[in-house]
């Protein structure tokens, strides 16, 4: 087994850092150890590198089953990037690429390879894998295999017989939001022996949660408050349907917001049309059903809006926690309206499965109750969650939330146009991320050319503009400034490809 040194120099030269973060190196060597895991990791968390450093590290090939097309295709791109081989079998890709892919699998030229659960168990795929002799299989969004996970997807139940056909394999199973009764199940339902557990707190220190009740009307309001807060930057907007979807998009274009919209029945090049210009920073704000979020890795969301009761908590934790994944802070809302509860009543009592309509209606007591909490301290919110999810805090006020903080000045009435408020300080019992002391200032004007820069590569390229270079990567190099290629490798995130393939037109912006 590879030792540390030799982790972290891997984890030096492809994706560009000197330290792991939390919990990371654990799961690590736990892999490469040959044991299970099953680790619960907050949105933002670094989970990706916990599967894809033991295939880079062990030279062999693992398996990830992924439940989403997009979001293999965003991670094989990225992995491209590093310098790190891999693929992706699914529909969106030509039959006759498939076969050469499958062709190249079985010679072990991929250390990650990427599968839906569908394609997992198609008739003749698991004999197929069985020559490759896979390292171990990483099961992201693992809480899909439960009936009481927020995402229930059957598919994900047939997982279990990967350990009737790979006995000897490693499983690990990766979730960013499974309370204990999920946990349990999907440790069951997947035969984990004896795993190395790695459940991070669900304590989200830079986030600041605001929930508000609000007529249709309010909410038009309220909703401006939020984008003012956040001129200029990343914003998500959740609305409950399509055709509120449409109309938030249009009144916030008429009110000279840059937004688009995102939803399932919306024809396929429009929609990633739409998602990609919000991924570039094109549109400042992207206005979706839930049927937007799960994969997307934008690091520099400030904010997330819900325009509706969520269904359950764990749905709200994680299409809120996509908000501040690069750890700086952000603002989750929900204003919600009375006429919800009577829309998800009706909902719920359409579901013909008698246990699914009760596991239905638990968690909409359970999201009515945190929607109408806040009046009394102990309703901090960050805690109603965390206690949802199975931890008890020690502590009794977040300092980052409505309840311990209460409702912040900039919601409290209509903006005046153009400007844009401040918000109360989020003070939070564990440290946020903070810049290093001596750490020089960011030349904001080369900030803005290596924005422009990168949009332009990412088009070019065809993939999100995350994938080429980090937000926090580009602010790092405004302010180094390195002008050597060894320069620049020393800056996190770069790691030892990036320079070979932009090192010349980054050194040349970064020369003025």
């Amino acid at each position: 087994m590879p030792d540390t040194s030799d982790l972290l120099a891997a984890l030096e030269r492809h994706w560009g850092y000197t330290s792991f973060r939390p919990r990371q190196q654990a799961i690590v060597e736990a892999l490469l150890a040959g044991r299970d895991v099953a680790a619960v990791m907050p949105t933002g968390g670094g989970k990706s590198l916990c599967y894809q450093l033991p295939a880079v590290a062990s030279g062999r090939t693992a398996v990830v089953v992924s439940p989403l097309i997009a979001l293999m295709r965003d991670q094989t791109a990225q992995l491209d990037q590093m310098g790190i081989p891999s693929a992706a079998l699914n529909s969106s890709i030509d039959p006759s690429e498939q076969s050469a892919i499958r062709m190249r699998a079985r010679q072990g030229a991929y250390r990650l390879l990427y599968l839906s659960p569908e394609r997992l168990l198609q008739p003749g795929l698991l004999d197929w894998l069985r020559d490759i002799d896979p390292a171990y299989f990483a099961i992201d969004e693992a809480h899909c295999i439960s009936e009481w996970g927020h995402e229930f997807r059957p598919e994900y139940r047939e997982l279990r017989s990967l350990r009737q056909h790979f006995p000897d394999a490693p499983i690990a199973a990766f979730t960013a939001s499974a309370t204990q009764r999920v946990r349990h199940e999907m440790l069951s339902l997947l035969g984990l022996r004896q795993p190395h557990l790695s459940i991070a707190s669900f304590f989200r220190a830079n986030l600041r949660y605001t929930v508000r009740e609000a007529s249709s009307k309010e909410q038009d309001t309220l909703l401006l408050s939020v984008l003012a807060r956040h001129e200029g930057e990343s914003v998500v907007v959740y609305a409950p349907s399509i055709k509120r979807v449409m109309e938030t998009a249009a009144f916030l274009r008429k009110s000279g917001v840059s937004a688009v919209a995102y939803h399932g029945q919306m024809e396929t090049e429009e929609r990633g049309a739409n998602q990609a210009a919000w991924m570039n920073d094109e549109s400042n704000v992207l206005v979706g059903t839930i049927a937007f979020g799960m994969g997307i890795n934008k690091p520099d969301v400030r904010a997330v809006v819900h325009l509706s009761l969520p269904k359950s908590i764990e749905q709200y934790y994680q299409e809120a926690g996509r908000a501040g994944r690069d750890g700086e802070p952000a603002d989750c809302v929900l204003l919600w309206r009375k006429a919800d509860s009577a829309l998800l009543a009706h909902f719920i009592n359409e579901v013909q499965d008698p246990a699914e309509r009760e596991r239905a209606w638990q968690r909409y007591h359970v999201s009515k109750r945190f929607a109408q909490s806040g009046e009394e301290p102990e309703h901090c919110r960050h805690r109603q969650i965390c206690r949802h999810f199975g931890e008890t805090p020690k502590w009794t006020e977040c300092g980052a939330c409505d309840v311990c903080l209460g409702a912040p000045d900039w919601l409290k009435a209509a903006p005046v146009p153009g400007e844009k408020r401040a918000a109360k300080k989020i003070s939070v019992p564990s440290a946020a991320k903070t810049p290093a002391a001596d750490a020089p200032p960011v030349d904001e004007k080369v900030l803005v050319a290596l924005r422009a820069w990168r949009l332009a590569t990412s088009k070019q390229k065809g993939v999100p503009a995350y994938v080429v270079l980090h937000d926090a990567t580009l602010a790092a190099l405004a302010a180094h400034k390195p002008r050597t290629a060894a320069e620049l490798r020393g800056i996190p995130g770069i790691g030892e490809k990036k320079p070979q393939v932009y090192g010349a037109e980054l050194l040349a912006l970064l020369s003025f």
